[in-house]
């Protein structure tokens, strides 16, 4: 049985941003999910870890976890937002990360695919 999350009061939801980036890196793979912050749910997510695009990615030799990749999910995550009428989203950065490398690659095709940043 799952439990959803317990809702939040509309004086706290009224503030946060609807749809929020979060991306995660590890030596071995990309993955990014966008949350709906009022229901804290999953909206979308991709990564190189589902089975699919990695069989593909080491049938081609490709490596699951560079700057590459990185775009190949941001691509990814771009078309799964546009089919669920998500139009924007605003990026949470982690500490460590700045917009370069794999950070900006996902963040750029995202904004190619036609997703807006607030």
């Amino acid at each position: 049985m799952v439990v959803p999350p317990p809702a939040r009061p509309e004086r706290v939801t009224k503030f946060l941003k609807p749809y929020i980036l979060r991306m995660h890196f590890t030596n071995k793979y990309v993955n990014a999910q966008v949350v709906h912050t009022p229901t804290a749910t999953v909206a979308a997510a991709a990564s190189t870890q589902e089975k699919a695009l990695r069989l593909a990615m080491e049938k081609e030799k490709e490596s699951t976890r560079d700057v590459a990749a990185a775009a190949k999910i941001g691509m990814i995550l771009a078309q799964r937002l546009l089919v669920r009428n998500i139009p924007a989203v605003t990026v949470f950065y982690n500490r460590d990360q700045k917009y370069h490398g794999k950070v900006k690659a996902v963040i750029d095709q995202l904004a190619n695919a036609g997703v807006k940043f607030i």
